[in-house]
């Protein structure tokens, strides 16, 4: 599988990352899909200390343990469960984030992270204090480099300028294209995304292709009523899918990776059929200018409207 160059690091992931949230804590099950995601040529794995109170991260670097130097393991930091364990708090603190990246690192069985997030974050953050957590567990060894996921311009746009991030994680798919208003700006900062939700919580996804016009009922995504969604799923079949042998899937992954800030797209997979699947996806031919263009009108642009 093709590997893109994250940012201005020197970390190269495959242009399929795993989306480990969903792999469950069955370890065996989780196991095999981690292990058929490296068969198919991933090397790029994202996780967070959030996922299921930590357990994800320790599936995660017990199956990754014998490669550990062949993979990049990226994972996530600032919601803080509490002691019940029935909800958590955002804390962007440099002492928290200094604590915390400690038991990812022991849960991870590993002495040093790839790539360390921070899993959110407000404009009313004390970010200079964030960045310089960041920056100091870069100066020590414990992460190589750091990157936000976020949504939310004035917050992208704040460690862009002020931070050394090399990427930023977003939600971006055809029925979501807001991140293209604020793609220049890190272009030219030398800041990759690496997106999350291509396939728009399935909206996207093969399964759709054979519903009627009522079976879209009551599938809404914002900005997007469900007739709207039927027609789009319909124009596509008409206007790109029954001249090719491609798969909405694979429009939905190709278009993401057809945008040159995209390292790459994070996909999740709660079984082996679709890690094979995206990974089809992902291999296939490249959108052509041609399909790129009518994705561009069946779709809307979007532009975020809050956290100006």
């Amino acid at each position: 599988m093709e590997k893109r160059k994250l940012g201005k690091s020197n970390i190269w992931v495959s242009k399929m990352g795993l989306g480990c949230m969903s792999l469950g804590t069955d370890e065996e099950k989780a196991a095999g899909i981690i292990e058929t995601a490296i068969d198919e040529g991933i090397n790029y794995f994202d996780t967070a200390d959030l996922y299921d109170y930590g357990v994800n991260e320790e599936i995660v670097g017990k199956t990754l343990a014998p490669i550990r130097d062949k993979v990049i393991i990226a994972t996530k930091v600032g919601n803080r469960w509490n002691e019940q364990k029935d909800g958590w708090r955002w804390d962007p603190s440099k002492q928290y984030i200094k604590e915390a990246v400690k038991s990812s690192l022991r849960r991870l069985k590993t002495d040093y992270i790839d790539l360390y997030q921070l899993h959110g974050g407000t404009i009313e953050d004390p970010i200079d204090e964030t960045i310089e957590a960041f920056e100091e567990l870069k100066a020590e060894g414990l992460i190589r480099y750091y990157g936000i996921s976020s949504i939310r311009p004035n917050v992208i746009r704040e460690y862009v300028n002020r931070s050394s991030i090399v990427s930023i994680m977003m939600q971006y798919s055809l029925f979501d294209r807001r991140p293209e208003e604020i793609m220049p700006l890190l272009k030219g900062n030398g800041v990759s995304v690496v997106t999350r939700g291509s396939v728009a919580k399935g909206l996207l996804s093969d399964k759709m292709l054979g519903l009627t016009e009522e079976q879209f009922e009551g599938k809404n995504y914002p900005d997007y009523s469900s007739r709207e969604i039927y027609e789009f799923v319909e124009s596509a079949k008409a206007k790109l899918l029954n001249q090719s042998d491609r798969t909405l899937n694979e429009l939905a992954l190709q278009f993401n990776l057809s945008n040159e800030t995209v390292a790459a797209v994070v996909v999740g997979a709660s079984s082996i059929e679709q890690v094979k699947d995206n990974a089809r996806a992902v291999n296939s031919r490249p959108l052509s200018d041609e399909e790129k263009g009518i994705l561009a009108l069946l779709t809307k642009k979007g532009r975020y409207s809050t956290h100006r």
